[in-house]
């Protein structure tokens, strides 16, 4: 398991397949399935796919992609962030999650702000968007937070409209 960056409290590490329980818990949680989407995502066999197919082959074809965020002292695992490189955006995007056990303590905007900086400085990847669902005013919040500001709203295909921020 490649540790890619660490804060003050996180780590952020490349996903395996022994993440396979926390990827079912992640993405079916309520916030992940009214802001990101459902995945149909249920067994412990759909997750090891959506690890290897999804998250481990973007680490291979882009050298990045979605990272586990655990808590350093306990190596607790509480959410990903990482970089997406979409087919359906020009620039490289980056995504977060956390379970809601561990919202509104600032662990989402330490990763975030940490991802940034790597995605800059060590990837030498000028330009970074976000995307997020218009009613996701935590998102919201915290991209502006972290810098990016709203753009344009998009439409990502027939039934999904975002907003980008740059």
């Amino acid at each position: 398991m490649k540790t890619i960056l660490e804060t003050e409290r996180l780590r952020l590490r490349e996903f395996s397949l022994n993440d396979t329980e926390f990827v079912l818990e992640l993405v079916n949680t309520p916030s992940w399935i009214q802001y990101i989407g459902d995945r149909n995502i249920r067994t412990p066999g759909v997750a090891e796919e959506y690890i290897r197919e999804n998250l481990q082959k973007s680490y291979s074809k882009n050298g990045f992609g979605l990272w586990l965020m655990e808590l350093k002292e306990t190596a607790t695992p509480i959410g990903m962030c990482g970089l997406v490189n979409r087919d359906s955006l020009e620039d490289v995007d980056i995504g977060f999650a956390l379970l809601p056990t561990y919202g509104r303590k600032g662990y989402t905007y330490e990763a975030a702000k940490a991802t940034l900086q790597y995605a800059k400085e060590q990837l030498q990847i000028l330009k970074i968007v976000a995307i997020t669902d218009r009613n996701n005013v935590a998102s919201i919040g915290l991209l502006n937070k972290i810098g990016l500001q709203f753009e344009k709203e998009m439409k990502l295909s027939e039934d999904d409209t975002v907003l980008l921020f740059s």
